[in-house]
């Protein structure tokens, strides 16, 4: 029997989240809730002004999650219902919800061996009735986007970003949902910037994209309060919006963690033939990534998973360990090898702030341990 761990390394602590911050979160809370400031206030007027010049946006609007930050970043950038939206399948179903959501039709694409959307596979999928490419900037990285919009540019398609993963994230020194008209972002709490419930943003590039999702967060009114058109009810929470800000001003360091711990684990993994590493946070000056997670191909993946839990090592399959086009009740009728291909082997690591030097070493020489065959 494999010996378990004196110390368990968890997939993510959830109670850390609140626990590593308490006295400071308690103070937030208190000083939302002595001002009645429950929705729609100040702290979350603050936070929207921070968070795009963080990013170098034109606007964001904070909403209820990210997946309504999805569908209102689509509509309000004019995606026509009966449309094809393209999108790469190494995503979580929400990116595909929110595209069929918005009365379109989404198409799901080959990812490439960055596990990010394959533009040539996306410029292939294009028909006429193609309207946009919804990118996924995954696990703390952003796709090439040069790529990306020459599609869109010889195409004459909108790019909108699906940048649930990615706060942060850089691409040639610019942000992930920046380089499309508009974008959505996560603050579940499992992301580098977290809340304690759910929350999202919209970032929107263009003041016509901005105006229009900020009516469509908030049942439809304008800015003078007038109901211009349908809405719905997706505002991000006063108190969210408080814990958020309060968490911005250390972003940057959060960040700067979790690019030493992606460079243990790519130190401590050297030489395993068997995994394949994502890019260490130096290898290339294209990219700036914020490793939302870590996430390996791993041959004999489903053996070794057993093998890390038995030592009380935690992993993830991303998305169910299943592709959006291979749910068989949402009706995809392509084959992508590829990405097919991809999914029996990809897992994640632990990755969050409250992992150790220590624990990632812990975890690198068991996955070397079961490759030495002694699993």
């Amino acid at each position: 029997m494999t010996p378990a761990l004196a110390r368990a390394i968890p997939f993510y602590p959830y109670p850390q989240s609140f626990l590593a911050e308490e006295e400071e979160l308690v103070e937030v809370f208190r000083d939302v809730g002595r001002r009645g400031a429950f929705v729609m206030q100040e702290d979350l007027r603050r936070f929207e002004v921070n968070l795009a010049r963080f990013l170098g946006a034109w606007r964001v609007i904070g909403v209820a999650n990210a997946t309504d930050g999805l569908l209102i970043a689509l509509l309000a950038a004019g995606v026509e219902a009966g449309s094809e939206v393209i999108f790469s399948s190494h995503t979580m179903v929400a990116t595909a919800s929110a595209i069929h959501f918005a009365g379109a039709i989404p198409v799901a694409v080959e990812c490439g061996a960055d596990h990010l959307m394959d533009a040539e596979a996306a410029e292939a999928a294009v028909t006429s009735r193609t309207s946009a490419i919804l990118p996924t900037q995954l696990n703390g990285r952003t796709a090439d986007m040069d790529a990306l919009l020459g599609v869109t540019s010889r195409h004459g398609l909108m790019l909108v970003e699906d940048a649930a993963q990615a706060l942060g994230s850089r691409f040639r020194g610019q942000c992930a949902g920046t380089f499309g008209v508009s974008a959505a972002v996560s603050f579940f709490p499992a992301k580098v910037l977290g809340c304690l419930g759910d929350g999202g943003a919209v970032i929107a590039n263009e003041e016509r994209v901005g105006e229009r999702a900020a009516a469509l967060h908030d049942h439809g009114r304008d800015s003078q309060g007038n109901v211009a058109g349908w809405g719905f009810n997706s505002r991000l929470d006063n108190l969210q919006a408080a814990i958020l800000d309060y968490r911005l001003r250390k972003y940057d360091a959060v960040i700067a963690r979790r690019r030493e711990l992606a460079q243990g684990y790519h130190a401590a993994l050297e030489g395993v033939g068997e995994v394949v590493r994502p890019p260490s946070p130096d290898s290339d000056a294209d990219h700036f990534d914020v490793y939302q997670n870590y996430e390996i191909e791993a041959e004999r993946r489903d053996g070794l998973r057993e093998f890390l839990a038995a030592r009380g090592i935690g992993t993830l399959l991303p998305w169910g360990g299943r592709a959006v086009h291979q749910w068989e009740a949402l009706e995809f009728e392509m084959r992508l090898p590829a990405t097919e291909a991809l999914f029996e082997r990809v897992l994640l690591l632990p990755m969050h702030s409250w992992l150790t030097d220590d624990d990632v070493r812990t975890v690198c020489a068991a996955v070397r341990e079961f490759y030495r065959g002694r699993a």
